[in-house]
């Protein structure tokens, strides 16, 4: 069966697979939030085998100036395009369903698309909503992979994941947030991982992204293999190590974190704005705001 947004433009495809059994939608897209592409790491392993059972229109969520289609030239001939993306994927996961909703954030229609994520959690029966994400901070790549959380309602996070920071935080709004908050207030069960990656660490960090596997995992009670990502983060430590213990500043910096990670101290919100701020200026982007 299909169904679509109603909307000038049909902002979506989908097909509403038979005999659903708890589907709960695993989201993740790239952008600011996606410090390491650890979440959009996460997802696409997560996702990987599952059929697509929705597309979005990308002509009317991407600006293509910004986010321009990669082509191929194949001995001098125009070969292929790959366009930005936005797919949900079916992924049956031991006795449940997962979708996984995952790709580019979206440039436009913002308030359409949560609209139309809401439809979809509807149609399907969805019981539960569960975000990835990453965000850069002060800690060390020697150390545990912190993670914190978001939730709709006390006592959603699992494995011991603390809601965080405490007090008022202040940061540019990511579409995978207005997503969640739009499914949590129709009285979807909602909550969010966030992996705290180091901010000296420049490239894709495949420890994150097993890390926020492994919470997801804790979350639905399901073990989900990370084989691979644990062989890519081996090689991205001894990396880091090696670069680490060439440089004199360096080592001390890391090792003032280490310091930091032990007293078990989770970063204020001033500590990861500051971090935010810096990453985002790297990115060219806005700054924040704590009150």
């Amino acid at each position: 069966m299909w169904w679509s947004y109603p909307s000038p433009v049909a902002l979506y495809r989908l097909t509403v697979p038979p005999n659903l059994t708890a589907p709960t939608i695993v989201a993740a897209f790239d952008g600011w939030i996606d410090a390491g592409s650890a979440s959009t790491t996460a997802a696409t392993h997560l996702a990987r085998n599952g059929p697509v059972v929705a597309t979005f229109e990308g002509d009317a969520l991407f600006d293509y100036r910004s986010r321009r289609p990669t082509l191929e030239i194949q001995d001098g001939r125009l070969a292929e395009l790959t366009w930005p993306e936005i797919t949900l994927r079916h992924v049956p996961v031991a006795s449940r369903d997962l979708f996984v909703l995952a790709g580019a954030e979206p440039d436009f229609r913002w308030h359409e698309f949560a609209g139309a994520a809401l439809e979809i959690v509807e149609r399907l029966g969805v019981v539960a909503w569960v975000s990835l994400g990453a965000i850069p901070a002060a800690v060390p790549h020697t150390r545990p992979i912190p993670i914190i959380g978001t939730a709709s309602a006390e006592g959603l996070l699992m494995g011991g994941v603390e809601r965080g920071p405490e007090g008022l935080l202040r940061v540019p709004a990511a579409c995978l947030s207005v997503l969640e908050m739009t499914v949590a207030a129709a009285g979807t069960k909602a909550v969010g991982y966030y992996a705290q990656v180091p901010h000296y660490v420049s490239g894709p960090y495949p420890a994150a992204a097993r890390e926020l596997l492994r919470a997801l995992g804790r979350h639905i009670d399901v073990e989900i293999p990370t084989r691979e990502l644990e062989e890519e983060a081996h090689a991205m430590r001894t990396r880091l190590d090696l670069a680490t213990s060439a440089d004199d500043t360096t080592k001390s910096y890391v090792a003032r974190l280490e310091a930091m990670a032990d007293e078990e101290r989770l970063p204020s919100g001033d500590e990861l704005i500051s971090d935010i701020e810096r990453f985002l200026r790297d990115r060219g982007s806005e700054g924040t705001q704590r009150s």
